[in-house]
């Protein structure tokens, strides 16, 4: 951070965090997910992460202590810290003093996990801390994107070309929505943007799925896919071999 008088650690808004394996970066991960997001996803499967008011006050403070019980544990399987949400650059100050203390002081491997349309609020020093991005791209055809998010695609094109320029890792992730997401172009859109940028080590192709249908009703909101089916085995294969093409890392 900066050198001088100390500073007060950063405060916002957490909905929780986690210790998991496999989906939100490499290794076992010590996972904050922050409150608040501006996107309106279709499919999403985290609705109470919404707003801001979601979550309860925290310190980075708070955190970090959290984080440093298990860095022993997360060292030895080979994982790291993911600061996530809701949209954590909604929240660029916590987000950015997580990164830089779970890098600097535990030592960790550091991720944000983000869709980009907030990527402008993501200052250099921020992004200096951030050993990956795990970055959505939710489709490439433009009206789809409004349809599935509610804003526009041209943020999260713009962070993805800001990474590539500073050589950061990114791991794409694209979640496949049968009569959504699926139609060929658009992932054949997708992957010929990622391959462009030369700094995407993997894809991830998501399956949709409902297991966020009951957050959705518990909300007293409709979930807009509840009767769109989940991709079949065959449908995923399909769409990973168009990343695959492109030569990317797809799974």
């Amino acid at each position: 951070m900066t050198d001088g008088a100390p500073t007060a650690p950063a405060t916002g808004m957490l909905h929780s965090w986690d210790v998991s394996t496999g989906v939100d970066g490499p290794g076992t991960r010590f996972v904050a997910f922050l409150a608040g997001c501006p996107l309106r996803c279709q499919y999403c499967h985290n609705p109470d992460t919404r707003y801001l008011s979601d979550g309860r006050p925290v310190t980075a403070d708070e955190l970090v202590r959290e984080a440093a019980q298990y860095t022993a544990f997360i060292h030895a399987a080979g994982g790291g810290a993911t600061v996530s949400g809701g949209e954590p650059l909604l929240q660029p100050a916590l987000t950015g003093e997580l990164l830089h203390r779970f890098k600097h002081e535990l030592g960790l491997h550091t991720a944000l996990d983000t869709s980009g349309y907030l990527g402008a609020r993501a200052d250099d020093a921020l992004l200096a801390d951030t050993d990956l991005v795990l970055l959505d791209v939710k489709s490439w055809d433009r009206a789809l994107y409004r349809q599935v998010t509610g804003r526009r695609l041209s943020p999260t094109l713009d962070f993805a070309h800001r990474l590539a320029g500073l050589g950061t890792e990114v791991w794409v992730r694209f979640v496949l929505v049968p009569g959504l997401t699926d139609p060929a172009a658009n992932i054949e859109g997708v992957a010929a943007f990622t391959a462009s940028l030369g700094n995407v080590s993997r894809v991830d192709v998501l399956p949709f799925h409902t297991l966020g249908a009951a957050k959705w009703r518990a909300l007293g909101l409709d979930f807009p896919l509840a009767d769109t089916p989940v991709p079949t085995a065959e449908q995923i294969a399909a769409a990973r071999a168009v990343f695959t093409a492109h030569g990317l890392y797809a799974v």
